[in-house]
């Protein structure tokens, strides 16, 4: 159960509304929310994983969405589309695919992963229902046992039950593998390798199978998906660049630059501020600080030939460095200082260097 306590705010001067009350009504009526939406009502939510996580629950709980509109909309057409094709499937791999498995290196990890996942048959709605209430009695269970004055039948009773819960969320996080793979392959080229986005993703899946409520009539895999792209996204934002970007705001670059690339095939040249804040429907004062932050620092020692020989480094001007010219001329200038106070006394050269600082 999600704990509305938790997320109770004492910003909001209506009577009677609370945050998570006003959150909601925003989420049904727009029919998602965004990042945006929730820091504008959670300032602190993005620094505090549980809030956040409490945040997530509670609106995926209630059927809204969290993200940008745009990509909500592709993702559930994708999704719709990948349910339809395993659901002709009926969870069984075709000939096609079995003869794929069976030719895979074993030194190809991803391979061997996508092999290892494909094994498991997909579940029906049934079928996630009866592992769902399989949890739920092994968390009842676990609960159970740490009551005082249990006879040892009765604890091995509940100890079975909650190896059997274990054994049904281990089944529909297995069985639910395949979405991970579906919402970290649109991510790759972002900065995290597709092994590390497939790790994230699985954490994801694994909170989703843990704050799964069956009662509310939600297909695992549609709830499940938002926690996986949750999970990811915020990978994204902590690992892929030297100078961490916000969650909200890796959403919003995405955002960005999708419509920079259309703008630029219309155009035929790229975008400017102007354009842009146009297109996204925001102030261009936010356009151009979106543009500032979508820049990556460069490593100086990045290679800029397939070789290896040059990196960047070697072209780039060196502001602070002396010209070789005036190098020289202070050579020179020392060596015929040097000249001239050797025709002084002692005491005099010690004089004249510490005056002019010729030490």
């Amino acid at each position: 159960m999600v704990d509305e306590d938790l997320l109770l705010d004492e910003g909001f001067e209506e009577p009677g509304e609370s945050a998570v009350d006003h959150l909601l009504a925003l989420g049904r009526a727009q029919g998602y929310v965004t990042y945006d939406d929730i820091l504008s009502v959670f300032p602190e939510a993005e620094e505090n994983l549980d809030q956040l996580e409490e945040i997530f629950a509670l609106l995926m709980n209630a059927g809204i969405p969290v993200g940008e509109p745009e990509e909500l909309k592709e993702e559930l057409e994708e999704l719709e589309e990948e349910e339809e094709e395993e659901s002709e499937r009926e969870g069984r791999l075709t000939t096609d695919e079995d003869a794929y498995f069976s030719a895979v290196e074993a030194d190809d990890t991803i391979g061997l992963y996508l092999k290892e996942i494909g094994q498991v048959p997909l579940l029906t709605q049934e079928e996630e229902i009866e592992l769902a209430k399989r949890m739920e009695r092994g968390r009842w269970a676990e609960r159970e046992l740490r009551k005082d004055g249990l006879d040892p039948e009765r604890r091995k009773e509940l100890e079975a039950l909650v190896e059997d819960g274990k054994a049904a969320r281990d089944h529909l996080i297995r069985a639910n593998a395949r979405l991970v793979i579906s919402v970290a392959k649109k991510y790759i080229g972002r900065g995290v390798s597709f092994l590390d986005l497939i790790q994230e993703g699985n954490i994801g899946l694994i909170r989703a199978a843990n704050k799964f409520n069956y009662r509310l009539g939600h297909k695992f895999s549609t709830y499940a998906t938002w926690w996986i792209r949750q999970a990811v996204t915020r990978a994204i934002a902590d690992q892929s660049r030297t100078i961490r970007v916000p969650v909200h705001m890796g959403d919003q670059i995405n955002r960005l630059l999708r419509v920079s690339h259309r703008l630029t095939q219309e155009l035929g040249r790229e975008p400017n501020s102007e354009e842009l804040a146009q297109a996204l429907d925001i102030p261009t004062q936010k356009a151009e600080q979106m543009m500032t932050f979508a820049r990556r620092p460069l490593s100086l020692d990045m290679p800029t030939d397939e070789e290896e020989e040059s990196v960047l480094g070697d072209f780039i001007e060196d502001a602070g460095a002396v010209a070789p010219a005036d190098v020289v001329n202070t050579s020179m200038l020392r060596d015929v200082l040097q000249e001239i106070l050797q025709e002084l006394p002692p005491r005099e050269v010690r004089v004249l260097q510490l005056r002019y600082g010729l030490v």
